[in-house]
C-alpha cells in the first residue's frame, strides 16, 4: 500500500452521500514525526444549507468557511467548546457539502495513539472510535482546518489496498446505513435520513446502528447540496 498518494480532488467532488460510502475502508493518514492513522470504519454525510442539521444551514460564517470550497479540503471544528471533529468537504465548490469521519481503526502509531489519549490500555478498536477520540489519537485541531487534503501534507485520506484489506469501494453487503448521531433538534426529514455509513458489525464502530426510517435524502431543492 502507498499511503503517501493521496485521493485526488475528483474524489471528493462528488455528494456528500456518495463520497461518504466511498471512505470506508480508506485510510486516514496524520503525518508528524512518524505517521499515524487508520481504516476509516464509520462517516456522516451533511447536505448543504438546506439541510438543518448542517453547519451551513446558515450561509458562510467565518466558522464553517471552508465547507463552501472547494472540495478535498478539511473543515475541522470544535463541538461543546472541547472536542475537535475532522470533516471532508465534498460536492462541487460552494454547495457546502462535507462527509464527518466518526471512527477509525488505528493501524499506524498505535501505540502513540493511545498516549495521546492517555488511554494505554484501551483496546485499539475503541481508541478512536468516535469523532472526538480520533482527532485526540491523530492530533488534528484547528490548526488543520481548510488543509488541502489532496496535497499529502500533514493530513490525508489514501486509498485502501484492495488486495490486502477492507477495499475501497466495499461490497455492499458489507456496509450498513441509519440516522446521523444527535441531529434530533433538525426535525424532519434531516434527524432521521440514513446518511451514516459505517462497516456491519466492525468493533471500531462508534455505537451501534439503530434501524433507518427514512429510505433515501429528499431531491435537491434551492437551499441543498
Amino acid at each position: 500500500m502507498n499511503l503517501d498518494r493521496p485521493l485526488p480532488r475528483g474524489f471528493y467532488a462528488r455528494p456528500a452521500p456518495e463520497v461518504a460510502r466511498d471512505l470506508l475502508g480508506m485510510r486516514l493518514v496524520r503525518r508528524e514525526e512518524a505517521p499515524l492513522g487508520g481504516r476509516i470504519v464509520e462517516t456522516e454525510a451533511y447536505l448543504g444549507p438546506g439541510d438543518r442539521a448542517s453547519h451551513a444551514r446558515s450561509g458562510p460564517t467565518p466558522r464553517n468557511r471552508p465547507m463552501f470550497g472547494p472540495p478535498g479540503h478539511a473543515y475541522v471544528y470544535r463541538v461543546y467548546g472541547l472536542h475537535w471533529c475532522l470533516n471532508v468537504v465534498t460536492g462541487r465548490d460552494g454547495e457546502a457539502e462535507a462527509v464527518l469521519i466518526r471512527a477509525v481503526l488505528p493501524l499506524e502509531g498505535i501505540d502513540e495513539q493511545r498516549q495521546r489519549r492517555n488511554r494505554p490500555h484501551d483496546q485499539v478498536e475503541r481508541v478512536a472510535a468516535g469523532p472526538a477520540r480520533l482527532c485526540e489519537a491523530l492530533g488534528v485541531d484547528g490548526a488543520l482546518d481548510g488543509l488541502d487534503l489532496t496535497a499529502g501534507e500533514r493530513l490525508w485520506i489514501a486509498a485502501a489496498d484492495t488486495a490486502a484489506e477492507v477495499p475501497a469501494g466495499v461490497a455492499a453487503s458489507a456496509v450498513v446505513a441509519g440516522p446521523r448521531v444527535g441531529v434530533g433538534y433538525a426535525g424532519e426529514p434531516w434527524a432521521t435520513l440514513p446518511l451514516r455509513f459505517g462497516l456491519q458489525d466492525h468493533p471500531a464502530l462508534s455505537r451501534p446502528f439503530r434501524p433507518v426510517v427514512s429510505s433515501a435524502p429528499p431531491a435537491a431543492g434551492p437551499g441543498a447540496g
